[in-house]
C-alpha cells in the first residue's frame, strides 16, 4: 500500500498561482484568504519558499493551509483520516504534474517515496 509523504526539495504545493485554485474561498477562512493571498509572489510561488534550496523558509510557522494533517484536512475539504493517506496522494500527483510533468524528478522522487 501506498502511503504519503511529503517529499523534501520538491516544492509542488509552494506553487500558490490563486487562478489555479479557483476553490480557495470554499475552504479557506476569509484571514486565511487574505494570508494565502498575500504569500503569492507575482511568479505564483509562495514568497516563503527558497527557490534557490527548495525549502520553506517558514516551515515550523507555516500556516495551517500548507499543513497535511488530519484536523486541517477533516476541517477545509471534509476528509476523514482514513481518506487522508489517498486524497493527499491524489493531490500531490495532481500538483506536482502540473508544475513539473509527469515525468519528471520530482514525480519519480514522490512515486518512489510512497511506494508506487
Amino acid at each position: 500500500m501506498a502511503t504519503w509523504q511529503c517529499v523534501k526539495q520538491c516544492g509542488a504545493c509552494c506553487h500558490l498561482d490563486p487562478t489555479e485554485r479557483p476553490e480557495l474561498e470554499e475552504y479557506l477562512t476569509p484571514e486565511e484568504l487574505g494570508l494565502y493571498l498575500s504569500m503569492v509572489g507575482e511568479d505564483g510561488w509562495c514568497v516563503n519558499f527558497d527557490q534557490e534550496t527548495r525549502e520553506c523558509t517558514i516551515y515550523a510557522d507555516r500556516p495551517r493551509f500548507c499543513r497535511v494533517q488530519v484536523e486541517t484536512f477533516e476541517d477545509m475539504f471534509g476528509i476523514e483520516a482514513e481518506e487522508l493517506n489517498d486524497f493527499a496522494i491524489d493531490c500531490c500527483h495532481q500538483h506536482i504534474e502540473s508544475i513539473y510533468g509527469d515525468r519528471s524528478l520530482e514525480q519519480i522522487r514522490f512515486n518512489q517515496a510512497v511506494g508506487f
